[in-house]
């Protein structure tokens, strides 16, 4: 029901609720005059309310709104509020930053140096036109001397004064004005006449010649330069073109915000609106500028992101150098502006800081990339998984790829690693994992569920590890450096890595029992020093499981090309909100999102080690590996067959099941012989272990024709005798050579 005020103030009678009492008016009448004598409830006496200018109030003079309080100038109070408000810094962050103050002296060197080199190709142009216009010049000194001899900027008023003497009859006067000529300037000029003539004389008789070319010059130059023409400069254009590398300014991100569409910013930069502030001054930061803006009432940073490309062609820059992001200690309408002066994709990649020295601890943030302004971004893998997903081509192998890097510089981290592509993007790591695998098979498949089952069923013992541990050694229940340390307890960090894992998770007879081994691994692993690293090119409902995106704690999106694959991979709303993968282009390689990390999504682009530099960092690691002693499994060639089953000498062993005049077998009939002649060593072997525990000899299993049990000759994969003896004869030449080698 609607409330209407008389025009007393009072309640009208007929707006009344059903019990009869009146209606509160929302504001009473403010004038004297209008207030009545007795308020109709009580027929007490009628107060009539303090109005302050700006307050809401009700009938009975209770203000809505806080009361107006005087404002505190005492000292302590001023120092409150600044620290309440934020302190700008005494020295600008990027003083403070090495990384950040050498871009911009370099920027700076770098602009003083194309101007210098510019200008000075160009100068035999700049003498031409200067020389050119030396003899306007001497025509114009000559011209302005003479005239200041004669003073003829004086004749009218000396011609006017004559007159007014001649009228005044003061013939003194007239005859003073008349005879009164500038004899002083004349033997001024006389006088610089002739040191000018002997200083050339002088200068041509005795002075060397880079001298006289000097004079020369000088002369000329001066002359040029009272010949020259303001609206034809010498310099006839600028040696960087402003829209390359624009500076930043108020007015033209005002006048880039005007042209999102927003209505609120179109209110407030419209004519009696609030405008937009700037809390603080426009800065140079890095590679780029920084502007701090305050978005008008109602505008969140997220309105802002979602029209990136719009705001890009407002500031007419490219769009890989606009990075609006929100101000993580501020309100929702802080909006930190970064606008750089290269694309960030055609910015030269700083180099990763342990490419060429220095190890990792996974216990803290290792060196990932770069973000928009150059600053490093690290990733802590401890207590944490991550999910990178991308386009083929986007630049997610090369990412998974850095994580591993480091986690291998950590001699305390056991590797497993699987490639389910076959293009061996992760083999530089072979000679530090301790398992490996490489190929879109079954049996490459098979491998990653096994050894899943085994993290899986470490898992258990790794708890009732910590549980038993006294609560001062442990008291957050969870695997700590010192711990992990400490080799006997096995709470070492455990990386497992499965790259193309759609693969795995869309395998029509293992993708269910991955599935929920991955989740498993991520809810529980967290605590237990298990990492879980996954890289899709497909990020869709059947190639990776919800339960598995949505416990994910990091994620990385490269290039996607729709809305789904990018809420699959960063979560629910991302692209609601801005953060959208979608708007990298195919020369944005290494770039993408990153949730997870920080507190806020951030830009990253991960560093780019070749397969070059990825060796000879695996060689540094594999050296730490074995001098703290934690080199094992596919590292040293031990390689377990079905779950954890002791290697014997797998190459004699198949070498012996051969019967006579046998020549070749199927990969099942040399599990069941090793299992039957050997059922201590390989129970339970099946042809996937058997082919793991040939890979390190370059043996892989190939078809064979037989004949089975009904005398029907088929192809099966399976093994020849001579590639058998040839890895034995080659094993063994290997391993004298290297007994010679140590003697």
């Amino acid at each position: 029901m609607s409330t209407t005020t008389t025009a007393l103030g009072t309640p009208d009678p007929e707006e009344q609720d059903v019990n009869g009492s009146n209606v509160v008016p929302i504001r009473p009448a403010t004038t004297p005059d209008a207030v009545p004598a007795n308020t109709p409830a009580t027929g007490d006496p009628y107060i009539p309310p303090t109005i302050v200018e700006g307050e809401e109030v009700t009938d009975h003079g209770v203000s809505v709104d806080p009361p107006a309080v005087a404002e505190d100038r005492s000292l302590t109070a001023r120092i409150q509020g600044a620290v309440a408000g934020g302190q700008r810094p005494i020295i600008a962050p990027w003083l403070r930053s090495r990384d950040q103050f050498a871009a911009t002296a370099k920027w700076a060197a770098r602009n003083a140096a194309h101007t210098t080199a510019f200008h000075a190709v160009r100068c035999p142009v700049y003498a031409a036109k200067v020389a050119s216009r030396s003899p306007r010049g001497a025509w114009r000194l000559t011209v302005a001397t003479t005239q200041w001899v004669r003073d003829t900027e004086n004749k009218a008023l000396r011609e006017r004064a004559a007159t007014e003497a001649v009228i005044r009859g003061n013939p003194e006067l007239y005859l003073r004005i008349k005879h009164d000529k500038p004899t002083g300037r004349l033997l001024a000029v006389a006088a610089a006449s002739v040191a000018l003539t002997a200083g050339v004389l002088v200068l041509l008789g005795y002075a060397p010649w880079w001298a006289q070319w000097l004079g020369f010059g000088t002369i000329v130059g001066l002359l040029g330069w009272l010949g020259g023409n303001p609206d034809r400069p010498v310099v006839g254009g600028r040696a960087v073109v402003t829209t390359k590398a624009q500076k930043l300014t108020s007015d033209i991100v005002v006048r880039a915000l005007a042209a999102l569409g927003v209505a609120e910013i179109n209110k407030a930069v419209g004519k009696g609106g609030s405008g937009i502030t700037f809390p603080a001054p426009i800065s140079r930061e890095g590679n780029g500028w920084r502007a701090d803006v305050d978005l008008p009432y109602g505008v969140t940073v997220s309105d802002i992101l979602s029209r990136r490309a719009a705001l890009a062609s407002g500031l007419r820059r490219p769009l890989g150098c606009v990075w609006p992001e929100p101000a993580h200690d501020q309100h929702a309408g802080r909006m930190v502006l970064f606008v750089s002066d290269v694309d960030m994709s055609q910015a030269k990649p700083k180099p990763w800081p342990l490419a060429r020295t220095g190890a990792a601890d996974l216990f803290k943030a290792v060196p990932f990339g770069t973000d928009q302004r150059g600053r490093p971004v690290g990733v802590d893998l401890m207590y944490s998984n991550m999910l990178i997903g991308a386009m083929p081509g986007a630049g997610k192998t090369f990412a998974l790829r850095v994580l591993l890097l480091a986690a291998a510089l950590d001699p305390t981290a056991e590797l497993r690693l699987f490639e389910l592509k076959g293009s061996g993007d992760l083999s530089t790591l072979e000679p530090v994992a301790y398992h490996y695998a490489s190929g879109p098979d079954d049996e490459t498949i098979e491998q990653t569920v096994v050894s899943l089952r085994e993290v899986y069923k470490d898992l258990e013992r790794r708890a009732k590890t910590i549980s038993k541990l006294p609560r001062a050694q442990c008291p957050e229940n969870k695997v700590t450096k010192e711990l992990a340390a400490n080799r006997k307890l096995g709470l070492f960090p455990l990386v497992v890595a499965i790259d193309e894992c759609q693969e795995l998770f869309s395998h029509p007879e293992f993708g269910k029992e991955a599935g929920e081994l991955c989740t498993a691994i991520i809810k529980r692993g967290r605590a237990l020093g298990v990492i879980l690293l996954l890289a899709t090119q497909r990020p869709d409902k059947t190639s990776l499981p919800t339960a598995v995106s949505a416990n994910v704690g990091v994620r990385f999106c490269l290039r996607v090309m729709g809305q789904l694959e990018n809420d699959m991979i960063l979560g629910t709303s991302m692209y609601q909100n801005g953060i959208r993968a979608t708007t990298f282009t195919p020369k944005d390689k290494g770039i993408g999102y990153m949730v997870g990390a920080a507190d806020e999504p951030q830009i990253a682009r991960s560093a780019y080690i070749d397969n070059p530099t990825a060796e000879k960092i695996v060689l540094r690691a594999r050296a730490l590996r074995e001098q703290a002693g934690t080199l094992a499994g596919h590292a040293i060639g031990d390689v377990s067959l079905a779950e954890d089953t002791a290697r014997a000498n797998i190459l004699d062993d198949i070498a012996g099941i051969y019967a006579a005049g046998e020549d070749r077998l199927w990969s099942e009939v040399v599990a069941a012989r090793l299992a039957q002649q050997y059922p201590d060593t390989y129970q339970g072997a099946t042809p996937n272990s058997i082919a793991a525990a040939l890979k390190p000899y370059g043996i892989t299993p190939r078809q064979v024709p037989m004949r089975d049990e009904n005398g029907e000759e088929r192809n099966r994969r399976g093994y020849r005798l001579d590639d058998i003896a040839d890895a034995i004869l080659a094993t063994r030449r290997a391993s004298t050579e290297r007994n010679h080698a140590e003697s």
